[in-house]
């Protein structure tokens, strides 16, 4: 629930910023970062591979800066190719690390679609005090995040650093992938990062109702997946938890009262109504005169 509450509340701002994209992008590029840890330490060690997935990330967005900046590939080319590249990159060494003296890849191989179950004590103390920082972070920087979301140009005029406010934002975004991959697995971490914060839009007009209905659907998608999860055998958490959050983005398409389905259908069958009452209003008044 931890997890699902920092996620939709950083995944928000990228949302609103246009880059979606951005949080599979640095989900895929935390794989190598997380075996690169392992390697240097042996160790299977959150910490470490937080270090590793943020050095990963951060490269990986610096990256994707430099090809925008100094090619014509525009950013979701770049965000593809960096994607792509970093995700090899991981499979290599997980196959080096399978092949090595530490064995089955020491259960490295289970980030990719995660495994809630092989978290210990530890490794959730660590992800809930990551998690209550990563809300603390934007719940202090509120202004700041609203304003690089819909007006840069008027933050950038007031003074505000806008390109370590955007690297902060990427940095956050690392950190939130790194803490949900052992759960939900570096393939599927970007829905849950995405997933909840486009539902929660579907419901209001307003950032910060937007933020807290972002962090309450993730909180339920966490809930919900880990419950389905373990009234059956060989049922995995993490694809349940993204499950779960789309199942709560379907809800949020057909039923949201202003932009869902069947708000927009009543909205037009009451348009088609007004007009034909216009119209044969016009009709009447034609006849009698």
């Amino acid at each position: 629930m931890l997890l699902g509450i920092s996620s939709g509340v950083i995944g928000c701002f990228a949302y609103l910023r246009k880059q979606s994209l951005m949080g599979d992008a640095l989900s895929h590029a935390a794989l190598p970062g997380v075996c690169t840890a392992f390697m240097l330490t042996g160790t299977k060690s959150i910490g470490f591979f937080l270090i590793g997935a943020v050095i990963a990330g951060l490269l990986a967005t610096l990256m994707i800066s430099v090809i925008t900046k100094y090619s014509r590939i525009k950013q979701d080319s770049a965000l593809g190719i960096i994607l792509t590249v970093f995700f090899g990159v991981g499979i290599v060494l997980l196959t080096q690390i399978q092949h090595s003296s530490s064995g089955n890849q020491s259960g490295l191989d289970k980030f990719l679609f995660g495994q809630a179950a092989s978290m210990v004590q530890s490794d959730v103390y660590t992800m809930a005090a990551i998690s209550l920082f990563l809300v603390g972070v934007c719940a202090l920087f509120f202004k700041e995040f609203k304003l690089l979301s819909f007006d840069p140009g008027f933050a950038k005029g007031i003074g505000l650093p806008i390109f370590l406010l955007d690297q902060f934002i990427m940095l956050l975004l690392v950190i939130a992938v790194v803490i949900g991959i052992q759960a939900v697995g570096v393939v599927l971490m970007a829905a849950l990062l995405i997933t909840p914060a486009v539902s929660a839009r579907y419901w209001t007009e307003k950032l910060h109702v937007m933020v807290v209905l972002a962090g309450v659907f993730g909180a339920l998608s966490g809930f919900a997946g880990t419950i389905v999860s373990t009234m059956a055998s060989n049922l995995p958490t993490g694809p349940l938890v993204v499950l779960s959050a789309t199942a709560i983005f379907v809800v949020s398409i057909i039923f949201s009262p202003t932009r869902g389905v069947l708000a927009k259908v009543k909205m037009r069958m009451g348009a088609k109504r007004n007009y034909e009452e216009v119209y044969m209003n016009a009709k009447v008044k034609e006849r009698s005169s």
